[in-house]
């Protein structure tokens, strides 16, 4: 019996990259569900369990930060991650204060982005018992 795969709601508007971390995370041995759109983020998060949202900031429909708030209204548990280019110190602590955990700015290093993720997965593993 093997374990459940972690889940991971990808929301990144640029069709190569948001291939990009898919690829890569499932290589990882995740589960990755992708979305373009703030819309569409909502939707699967309200009805679909996740272990981490992994969002840009430039999103079509809502900013990113947006998105992280609107997330945190009916779930207060999954960590955030924001994986952006928008890298300005008011960026990350705009996210941050909507309810994100981390924030990593494009171009991160692959072996980054996935170390980051398993730690917040890791943490929030650990935090739920």
């Amino acid at each position: 019996m093997s374990a459940r795969k972690a889940r991971i709601l990808c929301t990144e508007d640029d069709a190569d990259t948001r291939e990009l971390i898919a690829i890569v995370l499932t290589n990882e041995g995740y589960e990755v569900a992708c979305t373009e759109n703030a819309a569409d983020a909502i939707e699967l998060a309200k009805t679909q369990p996740f272990d981490l949202f992994l969002v840009d900031n430039w999103i079509p429909g809502r900013s990113g930060t947006e998105l992280c708030e609107e997330i945190r209204r009916f779930d207060m548990k999954t960590p955030i991650l924001f994986y952006s280019g928008a890298a300005q110190e008011k960026d990350k602590e705009a996210a941050r204060l909507a309810g994100a955990q981390a924030y990593l700015v494009k171009p991160a290093a692959i072996d980054e982005l996935i170390a980051e993720v398993g730690l917040l997965i890791a943490t929030s593993k650990g935090a739920k018992g």
